[in-house]
């Protein structure tokens, strides 16, 4: 034996292993896959809930909505008595305006009950007032708006189509039975059964109503003639504003700072606070609007300007990010491609980048107005839950100075009332503003398709 050997020993051999194999599974092998196995059953019950629930939040919606777009009326004939509209029979405008509602009503209420009398359509124990009580308070207004936009109408019979009132429209609908009616002060047992008599003679009939979509907000008194005209039109005048305030600073921001500005700690903190303005709570930014453009700057209170200032404020924060992101996703090699060719780092920006960027800016402002629309805390501090029933004018008319309300202003004002007629509307106004939620969303994915461009 060497020295060489004697100094280097053979090495012990090593300890016989058991044989394994790659298709039999070892105890840290099956703990693992159970493991991910449980995991994945974890996010698909999560998947089953959350599907759930949205199902049952939108069932629940429509069952309780749908009815709302849907209206019982009272057609009949009416005499339109010239003695009772215009004694002095000289068709002169201010004379017949001086004919009140309350005169209206009456006319309408008489002749009501004395077509009735002529249809042979009797129900013991109802009063003539009964008769005429189950006739929406709305009817007068129309028919002497009817009246005074056509004067010629004065001594005609005309066939009148009017609102019956929430109690006749609910019965109609299920919401009220003859047993709520003996415990209920607005209507009456006699009421429903004529209700019935003058359903099976077709009188009185259950249609689709237009005037939920296009009616102003009404009275506790008439809440089966309330609708969302306004509150369509000053989330319309809204959106608009804050898509023509947002759009141009937020990604003019988000470019800056993306591309042109230096990485120093005054860019840090301007995007430290910027995130932190996407976090504040959305009634903050109402305590704000109210004190700087109402207290301070003097705008009128419950303007759709007003509206759309406070919703900017808001929603910007969230458009420069999305901005910032879609903008970021750019690959570099566009830039330097761009740069080496000789074009400047504007050209850059406004020619190559932008561009490739603007499914991502587009998605981000649409679905960013999409959550402001659904906002109400702000709205409820500038004044917007205020009754309003004036039409605004036109845009381009100053309509955006005029007092509006908001879509989702009128479910909490609806939903914060007695009547069972009033809840059945905000119902109805959630399922409008769930279909504005979506045609905007689709809007976003179409646009998101229609500039995408691939490298």
């Amino acid at each position: 034996m060497s020295d060489a050997t004697a100094a280097n020993p053979m090495p012990a051999a090593a300890p016989a292993r058991g044989k394994t194999s790659l298709y039999t599974q070892d105890a840290l092998t099956r703990r693992r896959n159970a493991a991910e196995a449980r995991f994945k059953m974890y996010g698909l019950v999560a998947i089953v809930v959350s599907l759930l629930v949205l199902a049952v939040m939108l069932f629940t919606i429509f069952r309780d909505g749908t009815s709302a777009f849907r209206q019982a009326t009272i057609a009949f004939p009416i005499t339109l008595e010239a003695e009772t509209l215009d004694p002095a029979g000289a068709r002169n405008p201010e004379d017949l305006a001086k004919v009140t509602t309350i005169g209206y009503g009456n006319l309408i209420g008489r002749q009501f009950a004395n077509y009735l009398t002529a249809e042979g359509i009797v129900v013991d124990g109802i009063s003539d007032k009964d008769i005429s009580g189950m006739i929406s308070r709305d009817a007068p207004g129309r028919l002497r708006d009817m009246v005074l936009a056509d004067p010629s109408l004065i001594g005609q019979t005309i066939d009148f189509s009017a609102y019956a009132t929430g109690r006749i429209d609910g019965y109609l609908k299920g919401r009220v039975t003859l047993d709520t009616a003996e415990l209920d002060s607005n209507v009456s047992v006699e009421q429903l059964q004529l209700a019935d008599i003058l359903t099976e003679r077709g009188i009185l009939s259950i249609a689709f109503n237009m005037g939920f979509l296009t009616n102003p907000d009404a009275s506790d008194q008439r809440p089966e003639s309330a609708g969302l005209g306004i509150a369509i039109i000053g989330s319309l005048y809204m959106m608009m504003l804050v898509l023509i305030f947002t759009l141009p600073v937020g990604v003019a921001a988000s470019i800056y700072l993306e591309e042109f500005a230096p990485k120093n700690k005054l860019t840090d903190l301007i995007e430290v606070n910027i995130s932190n303005l996407a976090a504040v709570p959305s009634i903050v930014f109402g305590i704000l609007g109210l004190a700087i453009f109402i207290n301070f700057a003097g705008l009128p209170q419950s303007s759709s300007l007003v509206g759309a200032l406070v919703i900017s404020l808001m929603t910007l924060p969230t458009i420069i990010i999305a901005t910032r992101a879609a903008i970021r996703a750019v690959p570099p090699s566009i830039r330097d491609a761009a740069l080496g060719v000789g074009a400047s780092k504007m050209q850059t920006v406004f020619h190559h980048v932008l561009p490739l960027a603007m499914p991502g800016i587009l998605t981000g402002t649409i679905l960013g107005l999409a959550s402001a629309l659904g906002e109400t805390a702000p709205l409820l501090l500038i004044g917007m839950v205020a009754f309003v029933t004036n039409y605004p004018a036109g845009p381009l008319d100053g309509g955006v100075m005029d007092p509006a309300t908001a879509l989702p202003v009128q479910v909490y004002s609806w939903a914060s009332r007695s009547d069972p007629a009033f809840i059945e509307r905000s119902s109805g106004a959630i399922i409008v503003l769930l279909a504005f939620l979506v045609i905007m969303n689709v809007a976003a994915i179409l646009l998101r398709r229609r500039f995408e461009r691939r490298w």
